[in-house]
């Protein structure tokens, strides 16, 4: 009997260790408690530089996130595509595969995963930000957010590169004919491709970097970007006409690893939520009260700004067509009507 109680007394000694042991490791009912005290030292990639509005939000996620972990967690900013060599496309890339944490990218260089990101900037399908602010803060935002996810992104929030204008050096741009012959230079994918093709124009493409040499020495004849790319650019320097068309919105994505998003703590999925949502519409709102004031620099400057009118609007739309029966079927229809207010 001496024994059995000595050996049971042995037993219910190894086991209160054993539970002294996991107790001071952690248990899975502990984990949260654990996980929300886990310090991070993350890298965030920014396609422009310092001076951009882009910028200007990934640093206020940064330093929100900072003050209210008391420095547990960092995001160190890298501007300029530093972390994949000054490409976009590896960006994004590197943000679904893990080796970069977070970003911000237009859905432009997003297309480069899945064509159906081109959905968001189909042309003359979004005529202003009321009906930008409709859809992405709808469904078409939740469609978006789950085809990030499919992607392994998780979008914390969507900023604004804002609609794409047109300029030239040749002459004022009102009907699709006026745009007959011209060479211009568009970003390099193929939907953007075939629709200025079906508008009579020689698209070309090039790094942004080149741009203005080519504008300068007439190897081409424009170009097309948001104001914000125009005027830090001085495009007016070497194009004499703009045309306030908003012929294509370009959206961006604040956008987080996935597989990092969740193996956060629930608190700091939360976090993550919350201060990515408020950097991004904080960009949003920078963006636009910035725009108002270039466009009339760009006047002040010398630039002939034409806005078209309703009838003129409905002349693109109509030209444009062909790009709809392409790429309904691409983009899916499902997609493309979440995106039509």
């Amino acid at each position: 009997m001496r024994k059995f109680l000595k050996g049971r007394n042995l037993l219910l000694a190894m086991l209160l260790i054993v539970s002294a042991i996991l107790a001071a490791c952690g248990g899975s009912s502990s984990g949260d408690a654990d996980d929300k005290e886990k310090s991070y030292k993350l890298k965030m990639s920014v396609t422009v530089s310092d001076s951009s509005t882009w910028y200007e939000a990934a640093k206020k996620l940064a330093d929100d996130m900072d003050k209210e972990t008391d420095g547990r967690v960092k995001i160190e900013v890298f501007t300029n595509e530093q972390l994949s060599g000054g490409d976009s496309g590896k960006a994004v890339e590197g943000l679904a595969k893990g080796s970069i944490d977070l970003t911000f990218n237009s859905t432009i260089i997003y297309s480069i995963l899945d064509q159906r990101f081109g959905v968001t900037s189909a042309p003359f399908l979004l005529k202003d930000h009321s009906e930008v602010d409709k859809v992405f803060n709808g469904e078409g935002g939740e469609k978006l957010k789950e085809l990030l996810a499919e992607k392994g992104v998780q979008a914390l929030g969507y900023g604004e590169n804002g609609f794409r204008q047109i300029t030239n050096s040749k002459r004022e741009i009102k009907l699709p004919e006026d745009l007959n012959g011209l060479k211009i230079r568009i970003p390099g994918i193929t939907m953007y491709t075939d629709l200025y093709r079906s508008l009579g124009t020689d698209p070309a493409t090039m790094t942004f970097s080149e741009v203005f040499t080519a504008l300068q020495q007439g190897t081409i004849d424009g170009q097309e970007n948001p104001i914000d790319v125009i005027a830090s650019s001085k495009l007016d320097e070497v194009q004499d006409y703009l045309t306030l068309w908003n012929y294509s919105y370009d959206p961006l994505v604040l956008g987080m690893n996935k597989k990092l998003y969740d193996s956060l703590s629930d608190a700091d999925r939360e976090l993550f939520d919350r201060l990515g949502k408020e950097a991004a519409a904080y960009q949003v709102k920078i963006a636009r009260e910035k725009e108002a004031s270039q466009i009339e620099d760009l006047k002040a400057k010398g630039m002939n700004v034409y806005t078209p009118r309703d009838a003129e609007l409905e002349a693109f739309k109509k030209a444009v067509q062909p790009i709809y029966d392409k790429y309904t079927d691409i983009w899916g229809e499902d997609l493309l009507k979440a995106f039509t207010p």
